[in-house]
Protein backbone atom coordinates (compact mmCIF):
# COMPACT_ATOMS: atom_id res chain seq x y z
CA UNK A 1 0.00 0.00 0.00
CA UNK A 2 3.08 2.32 0.17
CA UNK A 3 2.15 5.89 1.12
CA UNK A 4 -1.17 5.47 -0.40
CA UNK A 5 -4.18 7.05 1.70
CA UNK A 6 -7.22 4.80 2.41
CA UNK A 7 -10.44 6.77 1.33
CA UNK A 8 -13.12 7.36 3.71
CA UNK A 9 -16.63 9.24 3.75
CA UNK A 10 -16.39 12.65 3.00
CA UNK A 11 -14.17 11.90 0.28
CA UNK A 12 -14.36 14.34 -3.25
CA UNK A 13 -14.09 13.28 -6.51
CA UNK A 14 -14.07 14.10 -9.95
CA UNK A 15 -15.17 12.73 -13.30
CA UNK A 16 -13.38 13.61 -16.87
CA UNK A 17 -16.59 13.83 -18.56
CA UNK A 18 -18.17 16.29 -16.05
CA UNK A 19 -17.98 19.76 -15.06
CA UNK A 20 -18.39 19.69 -10.61
CA UNK A 21 -17.05 17.45 -8.21
CA UNK A 22 -19.29 15.59 -5.87
CA UNK A 23 -18.14 14.18 -2.27
CA UNK A 24 -18.54 10.27 -1.71
CA UNK A 25 -21.19 9.28 0.70
CA UNK A 26 -20.01 5.66 1.84
CA UNK A 27 -22.92 3.40 2.57
CA UNK A 28 -21.71 -0.30 1.77
CA UNK A 29 -19.85 -0.61 4.87
CA UNK A 30 -21.02 0.57 8.26
CA UNK A 31 -18.61 -1.12 10.52
CA UNK A 32 -15.36 -0.01 10.21
CA UNK A 33 -13.28 3.42 9.84
CA UNK A 34 -9.90 5.36 9.50
CA UNK A 35 -8.70 8.92 10.82
CA UNK A 36 -11.51 9.32 13.48
CA UNK A 37 -10.83 9.34 17.12
CA UNK A 38 -14.84 8.66 18.05
CA UNK A 39 -15.16 6.44 15.32
CA UNK A 40 -18.36 7.52 14.02
CA UNK A 41 -18.02 9.57 10.65
CA UNK A 42 -15.12 8.49 8.58
CA UNK A 43 -16.39 5.25 7.41
CA UNK A 44 -13.95 3.32 4.81
CA UNK A 45 -15.08 3.16 0.91
CA UNK A 46 -15.03 -0.03 -0.55
CA UNK A 47 -15.36 -1.58 -3.65
CA UNK A 48 -19.03 -2.27 -3.06
CA UNK A 49 -19.86 0.96 -2.61
CA UNK A 50 -20.84 1.28 -6.32
CA UNK A 51 -24.11 2.81 -8.05
CA UNK A 52 -24.37 6.09 -7.08
CA UNK A 53 -21.97 6.39 -3.76
CA UNK A 54 -22.36 10.52 -4.01
CA UNK A 55 -24.21 12.94 -1.81
CA UNK A 56 -25.55 15.12 -4.61
CA UNK A 57 -25.41 12.06 -7.11
CA UNK A 58 -23.87 14.19 -10.13
CA UNK A 59 -21.00 15.85 -11.74
CA UNK A 60 -23.25 18.38 -13.08
CA UNK A 61 -23.49 18.12 -16.76
CA UNK A 62 -21.64 15.38 -18.98
CA UNK A 63 -19.80 15.63 -21.79
CA UNK A 64 -20.82 12.28 -23.35
CA UNK A 65 -24.26 12.97 -23.59
CA UNK A 66 -24.52 16.15 -25.90
CA UNK A 67 -28.12 18.14 -26.34
CA UNK A 68 -27.36 20.67 -29.56
CA UNK A 69 -25.88 23.71 -27.32
CA UNK A 70 -25.83 22.26 -23.79
CA UNK A 71 -25.46 18.98 -22.36
CA UNK A 72 -27.99 15.94 -20.57
CA UNK A 73 -27.69 16.13 -16.39
CA UNK A 74 -24.78 13.30 -15.29
CA UNK A 75 -26.43 10.81 -13.44
CA UNK A 76 -22.81 8.75 -12.56
CA UNK A 77 -23.66 4.81 -11.79
CA UNK A 78 -20.69 3.09 -10.92
CA UNK A 79 -20.31 -0.43 -12.08
CA UNK A 80 -16.67 -1.21 -10.87
CA UNK A 81 -13.77 0.04 -8.75
CA UNK A 82 -9.71 -0.27 -10.14
CA UNK A 83 -6.75 0.35 -8.26
CA UNK A 84 -8.04 -0.64 -5.08
CA UNK A 85 -5.91 -2.49 -1.98
CA UNK A 86 -6.38 -6.14 -2.86
CA UNK A 87 -4.77 -7.60 0.12
CA UNK A 88 -6.96 -6.81 2.59
CA UNK A 89 -10.93 -7.40 2.59
CA UNK A 90 -13.25 -5.67 4.63
CA UNK A 91 -16.15 -7.58 7.34
CA UNK A 92 -18.76 -6.40 4.23
CA UNK A 93 -16.77 -8.45 1.65
CA UNK A 94 -15.07 -5.20 -0.26
CA UNK A 95 -11.55 -4.09 -0.49
CA UNK A 96 -10.32 -0.82 0.45
CA UNK A 97 -10.35 2.40 -2.06
CA UNK A 98 -7.35 4.12 -2.31
CA UNK A 99 -6.67 7.58 -3.32
CA UNK A 100 -5.40 6.85 -6.92
CA UNK A 101 -8.42 4.34 -7.78
CA UNK A 102 -10.39 5.07 -9.98
CA UNK A 103 -14.76 4.42 -10.95
CA UNK A 104 -15.74 3.19 -14.12
CA UNK A 105 -18.96 4.65 -14.64
CA UNK A 106 -21.50 2.83 -16.84
CA UNK A 107 -21.92 5.91 -19.42
CA UNK A 108 -18.40 6.40 -20.33
CA UNK A 109 -17.18 2.49 -19.83
CA UNK A 110 -13.97 3.33 -18.68
CA UNK A 111 -12.13 4.42 -15.68
CA UNK A 112 -13.33 8.10 -15.49
CA UNK A 113 -13.93 8.91 -12.04
CA UNK A 114 -10.90 9.83 -9.61
CA UNK A 115 -10.54 10.75 -6.19
CA UNK A 116 -9.21 14.65 -5.89
CA UNK A 117 -8.76 14.60 -1.79
CA UNK A 118 -9.08 11.05 0.30
CA UNK A 119 -11.15 12.55 2.79
CA UNK A 120 -8.77 12.02 5.48
CA UNK A 121 -7.70 14.80 8.13
CA UNK A 122 -4.89 14.91 10.82
CA UNK A 123 -6.40 15.12 14.29
CA UNK A 124 -3.55 14.86 16.82
CA UNK A 125 -4.70 13.24 19.97
CA UNK A 126 -2.91 13.37 23.90
CA UNK A 127 -1.84 10.14 23.20
CA UNK A 128 0.23 11.46 20.09
CA UNK A 129 1.71 14.21 22.64
CA UNK A 130 2.17 11.59 25.06
CA UNK A 131 4.35 9.72 22.41
CA UNK A 132 6.15 12.85 21.09
CA UNK A 133 9.92 13.11 21.07
CA UNK A 134 10.52 16.00 22.93
CA UNK A 135 14.01 16.88 21.12
CA UNK A 136 12.20 16.95 17.41
CA UNK A 137 9.12 18.78 19.20
CA UNK A 138 11.83 21.46 20.65
CA UNK A 139 13.28 21.73 16.99
CA UNK A 140 10.17 22.20 15.22
CA UNK A 141 8.66 24.37 17.68
CA UNK A 142 10.72 26.30 19.96
CA UNK A 143 8.48 28.08 21.68
CA UNK A 144 5.78 25.15 23.30
CA UNK A 145 6.98 23.13 25.79
CA UNK A 146 5.05 20.09 24.47
CA UNK A 147 4.65 18.81 28.19
CA UNK A 148 2.48 21.64 29.32
CA UNK A 149 -0.20 21.02 25.73
CA UNK A 150 -3.66 19.88 27.54
CA UNK A 151 -2.52 20.36 30.77
CA UNK A 152 -2.81 23.98 31.63
CA UNK A 153 -5.80 25.50 31.08
CA UNK A 154 -5.27 29.50 29.80
CA UNK A 155 -5.74 32.32 31.84
CA UNK A 156 -5.73 35.40 29.83
CA UNK A 157 -1.91 36.63 30.77
CA UNK A 158 0.89 36.57 28.47
CA UNK A 159 2.22 38.62 25.93
CA UNK A 160 0.12 41.69 25.59
CA UNK A 161 0.13 43.96 23.02
CA UNK A 162 -0.44 47.66 23.56
CA UNK A 163 -2.39 50.25 20.74
CA UNK A 164 -0.64 53.38 19.79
Amino acid sequence: MSEKHIVVNGAMCKCQQGFVPDIIKVEANTTEYANDKQGSSKLILTTLDIGQPFQAKTFGQCKLQPTGSSYKPCQPMITEWTGFYENVTLKNGGNIILEDSKATCAIAGAPCVSITNHGQVAEPSQQNMDNADEDTQAQLNPMVNTNDIGNKEYTGEGITVSAK
